[in-house]
Order: structure tokens, then sequence, then C-alpha cells
């Protein structure tokens, strides 16, 4: 008698889970991907907003002297002048000079929020292109945004020499020195991002430039 063999039309148990193991750790490295891509994408986005950010306070810098144009930066016995804003600067449209902005914090929480070139405040830009409004109708500033500036001056054969503001050159033999307000300045725009749910704080950027 002849014998007939059966031939088997299906997956055996050990081909099925062969197969969901090789379509499963596809389906993992996908997911990773593309998680990656979308981290990699919103820190491009922030890179962006931050550099935009620190050159606007580069741009509006462009427009001041060193220290205020009529009063100066001057010694009076010990305690030095001029340096920071005079009285009656409050808002940044009342600074005059670049010794105004040491330590000024726009955004976040030192004030309504990062300003433009022009020290007008950002406001935050909806899906459709136009200005966000509060319940009430009222534009919100750019949020979790800050801009930190820092004035400093610096030696003037070395700009990388950071001086205390009140620091002077005596005259010395043919040399006739060189007065408190006659340095030039090194200034810094720190850009942060405050997280919204940790509310930690995070420097995405800083940009540097010498005022001579």
């Amino acid at each position: 008698m002849r014998r007939t063999r059966a031939t088997s039309s299906g997956f055996t148990l050990i081909e099925t889970a062969m197969a969901v193991v090789i379509i499963g750790v596809g389906v993992i490295a996908m997911v990773d991907a593309q998680r990656a891509f979308m981290h990699s994408n919103a820190w491009s986005n922030h890179a962006a907003t931050a550099t935009y950010l620190a050159n606007e306070i580069r741009e509006m810098s462009r427009r001041y002297s060193r220290h205020d144009p009529v009063t100066g930066v001057y010694l009076d016995g010990t305690d030095l002048v001029g340096w920071g804003p005079e009285i009656g600067e409050v808002l940044v449209t009342d600074f005059d000079d670049l010794d105004d902005f040491d330590a000024v914090v726009f955004g976040a929480g030192g004030g309504d929020g990062p300003i433009n070139a022009v020290g007008e405040v950002i406001f935050e830009i909806d899906q459709y292109g136009d200005i966000r409004l509060d319940e009430d109708g009222v534009p919100v500033p750019l949020q979790g945004w800050s801009q930190t500036i820092f004035v400093e001056k610096v030696d003037p054969f070395n700009m990388a020499t950071v001086l205390d503001d009140d620091y002077f050159d005596p005259p010395a033999g043919n040399f006739d020195g060189r007065g408190v307000g006659d340095f030039p300045l090194r200034v810094t725009a720190v850009v942060s991002f405050e997280d919204p749910i940790t509310l930690e704080v995070e420097e995405v950027t800083r940009v540097t430039w010498v005022v001579p």
C-alpha cells in the first residue's frame, strides 16, 4: 500500500512567533525614530526662537551710546555715578545708553515679555498667524522666554578681561590716563526658556559683542 504524506498549508507556532518579533522590532524602531525626529525638530524651533530673541537685543543696542549722552559716567570720590538707569528711567523706552541695560531681564519673571529691536513686547502667534489674545482680548506676550542682558567693562587691549565698573587708568608718564567712561563695553544677551510644566529654566543661547 502506498502511504500518502499530508502537506501543511499554514504557519507553525515558531514561525508565527518569529514574525511577531520581527514586526515588533520594526515598529519599535520606527517609533524611536519618530520620537527622535520630533525632539530634534522641537529643539531646532527652540534654537531658532532663541537666536532671534538674542539678535533683537543686539540690533537694539546699535542705536545706543556706551554711557549717558548727557551726564556720562564718572567718579564722585569713590562712588561711581551714571552706571545703570538714571533717575526717572524705568521703562525700556526711557533707557538712553548701554549701561542702563546691565542685569536687566525682559520676559518670563522679569517683565511683560521679551522685546524686539525697537523695545516692543513680542507676542504669541496662533496657528493662523495672528496675535493670540487672552479671554479679555488682550495680546498674550511670548510665554516662557526671557532675555537677560549683561554689560561689562573690558580691557581695551584684551577683550576677555573684565574690569570693575569703577576702574580707571591713572596718568603715567606720557599717558594721559583713561577715565571710567573711556573703556569698551562687552554686552551679552542670554536667552532662556522656562518649561511650563517643570518650571525649570534652561539657557538656550547667548550672544556676546563688544562696543568699542
